[in-house]
């Protein structure tokens, strides 16, 4: 997509960054009257200021970044799912805020391509700041024609955490690490009245999940032609397909997964319903004390003849990085204060160390008041990492994966219909 930004080559880019969700109070249209043109006021857009996590942390640092340099007027604009939709129906009416910060999924893979935002490599190297970025983050952030799109900031690791205490009362002398002690005990669980695995089969959770299941037999290169292009047939994929609904079908799933969010997920994991959960940083910082005391963390178990050596887990660093608008572009000094300031050790610090976020920048810090996240960092070669396929999936397939991930997680759908589900999401979309 090379023509200028339209109404219908950008809302034609997806659906969403997740499942369809009501629009909060700031709507497209207030937003379009937020955005301040004052060349003294800098408009940030984000999905941080209310229960975000991290959100404390960041609402602290705007406060100090105003304390800091008093002539510049910071207004902040949040939104949740639904701000890469509210941000394209600011700039279509080219009235968009200066920084947005958000992740790299869905609509926003096409934002530089069609001129929503700037390519921002110049700036991060005429300010000095490529070296506080990991050489995985900006590889992940940049675009096949080199285009660098945002500052990366939030990464996130994304390990399976097993409530040690719940499998103990069931009998689960180890962590599984292979599909039929998973099997094994899903059914001890289940017989102590315990959901085995919790998973948002309705929407991202889930969807993360049945991919990386998928990835069981196929290698990174693999993987990503599947992702890419929507073909499932490949003796790998097919392979992957047939040990998730071998899985599914053995009861390894908690009831009713097709349903489930990734709110109830967090919930039944949290409130102790639960004994397993595929949990990202985010959702580690947030497991209670009196749970995180026996929780550990580990890879997903694997199948015999897998195209990996340890239990899998997923990583990213596109989580949230900071795009620069066409608008931005015109207030660039206050930008680069901006993005300086974000950027400096102290800033990124506290991130760590308040919010228990994983960093795509560079810090010595280290998450204590968040053991689980600082677990997940600690895995290192005791995990095999396989693909999160969010930068590959076409925008336009995006939502449609979503239905196709409820469709698989249904009792019942056999391998056959799961795989013509996930190739359908590609063709209609």
């Amino acid at each position: 997509m090379h023509s200028p930004l339209t109404r219908r080559g950008i809302l034609a880019a997806g659906s969403g960054l997740a499942a369809a969700t009501v629009l909060p109070a700031l709507s497209g249209c207030s937003l379009v009257a937020a955005a301040d043109s004052d060349p003294d006021t800098l408009v940030v857009h984000s999905q941080l200021g209310t229960t975000a996590p991290g959100s404390p942390t960041y609402l602290a640092s705007l406060d100090r970044f105003r304390k800091e340099n008093p002539g510049l007027k910071v207004k902040n604009l949040i939104n949740g799912d639904d701000l890469a939709q509210v941000y394209e129906t600011s700039r279509l009416a080219r009235k968009e805020p200066d920084v947005v910060m958000v992740n790299l999924y869905d609509k926003t893979l096409a934002w530089t391509d069609v001129g929503a935002t700037v390519d921002v490599k110049g700036y991060l190297d005429g300010w000095g700041l490529r070296e506080r970025v990991r050489p995985e983050a900006l590889s992940a952030w940049t675009d096949a024609k080199g285009r660098l799109r945002a500052f990366p900031y939030f990464a996130t690791n994304w390990p399976i955490a097993y409530n040690r205490a719940l499998l103990d009362r069931a009998g689960v002398d180890a962590i599984p690490t292979t599909g039929d002690e998973l099997i094994a005990a899903s059914r001890k669980l289940r017989a102590k009245g315990i959901a085995p695995v919790t998973v948002g089969g309705n929407d991202w959770t889930g969807q993360k999940l049945l991919a990386q299941i998928i990835q069981t037999f196929l290698t990174e290169d693999e993987a990503r032609h599947a992702y890419s292009t929507g073909d499932f047939g490949s003796r790998g994929a097919r392979g992957g397909i047939d040990y998730f609904v071998t899985l599914r079908d053995a009861g390894v799933f908690a009831d009713k997964a097709q349903g489930l969010t990734s709110d109830l997920m967090t919930t039944q994991f949290n409130t102790q319903s639960a004994a397993i959960e595929s949990a990202m940083s985010s959702a580690l910082a947030k497991v209670p004390e009196e749970v995180a005391r026996h929780t550990e963390v580990g890879g997903w178990p694997l199948a015999d003849g897998a195209a990996h050596d340890k239990p899998t887990i997923l990583r990213t660093y596109t989580l949230i990085g900071f795009w620069i608008s066409p608008n931005g572009v015109k207030k660039i000094d206050a930008v680069e204060k901006f993005l300086r300031f974000m950027y400096h050790p102290d800033t990124v610090s506290r991130f760590i160390k308040e919010s228990g976020r994983d960093m795509a920048l560079r810090s010595d810090t280290v998450s204590t008041d968040f053991p689980l996240v600082a677990a997940a960092q600690r895995l290192g070669a005791g995990v095999s990492q396989v693909l999160l396929p969010d930068v590959y999936v076409p925008p336009v397939a995006a939502q449609p994966l979503i239905t196709a991930t409820s469709t698989s997680f249904t009792r019942g759908t056999s391998a056959t219909k799961v795989r013509a589900a996930l190739e359908t999401a590609y063709r209609s979309a």
